[in-house]
């Protein structure tokens, strides 16, 4: 393989494309086994995935075309870890102490770990984040989300 195709096709951006097209169309197929109502979230969220991907990868490609030098995909690697650890420490949460209280502590802890630092508005953009998703979920659609294993499901 000549060294400027191997190089376009292992940049960082571009590996990070294929490998969220790959997750996301993986997470999809197991969404055409739901109820349309239930399946209608994930699909369209993993679509939107999908969709992203080809973006960035249509993006990286030019740049790599246009003899762009690739940038590493992160200037901090331990945000980047930090990140993952959140999102599994969220999805363990979500099992042990339910949908609510978890995404009711994770949308703050997220928000102060980013940097912003107001109370008051941490506070309202959990209630609104919380409130809406209830709104929309539980109360007009009656879909009932994980209570946990903590509080019984």
């Amino acid at each position: 393989m000549p060294e400027s195709r191997k190089s376009r096709l292992t940049r960082p951006e571009t590996l990070t494309a294929l490998g969220i097209l790959l997750v996301a169309a993986g997470f999809l197929i197991p969404t055409s086994e739901l109820r349309p109502i239930s399946a209608l979230l994930p699909a369209a969220m993993l679509i939107g995935l999908i969709v992203l991907a080809v973006l960035l990868l249509l993006a990286d490609q030019r740049k790599a075309a246009a003899g762009e030098e690739a940038k590493p995909v992160t200037q901090s690697p331990k945000r980047v870890v930090g990140a993952f650890l959140l999102i599994v420490s969220y999805a363990l949460a979500t099992d042990f102490i339910g949908f609510y209280v978890s995404t009711a502590v994770t949308i703050p802890l997220v928000a102060w770990l980013f940097g912003y630092r107001n109370p008051l508005g941490l506070l309202v953009a959990t209630v609104i984040v919380v409130g809406t998703i209830w709104a929309i979920f539980d109360f007009g659609m009656s879909q009932d989300f994980p209570t946990g294993r903590f509080w019984g499901r």
